[in-house]
């Protein structure tokens, strides 16, 4: 129990449907806390996230049309800022405490939810096929490696930066 009504919700407390005597302590075998994916509260701000990941993904896209014979920028440049932002994010989350209260929500939200739908492996792979198919091996190759390699160098970055101003912030 963390003190956080969130993550202490007695619903999530596991008791057998015929418990006679709810005030007795719970069987220390039994598991305390139903998961946290299980929880509707833990699902509503994922979807909450998802929802606006997505849109803006949406949005990018229409800007920056991919016709399958160029380089697919809307989702390079989104993949990319969405591994940038995912590693900031943990990063600082993690250096402001524990996973609980409002950085637990924050991190299904902004990094499950936002993070997750807004970056998209699957147009990624489908643009690879398409520019292969399309007679641009080296592009789909490149853009293969490029966004992958990417992906880790700019999540890594996001680490760098945050735990950079971490550092600039904390007393000496």
């Amino acid at each position: 129990m963390t003190g956080d009504p969130e993550d202490d919700d007695p619903a999530d407390v596991a008791r057998p449907a015929d418990d006679s005597h709810a005030e007795l302590p719970i069987d220390p075998d039994a598991p305390a806390v139903r998961p946290l994916h299980l929880r509707p509260s833990a699902l509503a701000w994922i979807f909450a996230g998802g929802i606006a990941g997505t849109a803006l993904r949406y949005y990018i896209e229409k800007l920056i049309p991919h016709d399958g014979a160029s380089w697919p920028w809307a989702t390079f440049l989104i993949n990319l800022s969405g591994a940038f932002v995912l590693g900031a994010l943990l990063e600082g989350l993690a250096r402001l405490g524990d996973d609980a209260g409002w950085r637990r929500r924050t991190r299904l939200c902004a990094g499950t939810g936002f993070c997750g739908a807004f970056t998209t492996y699957s147009t990624f792979a489908l643009e690879v096929v398409l520019l292969e198919r399309h007679g641009h091996l080296g592009t789909a190759i490149s853009y293969g490696v490029l966004s992958v390699v990417g992906g880790v160098i700019t999540a890594w970055l996001g680490i760098v930066v945050v735990a950079s101003v971490h550092r600039r912030r904390a007393p000496a």
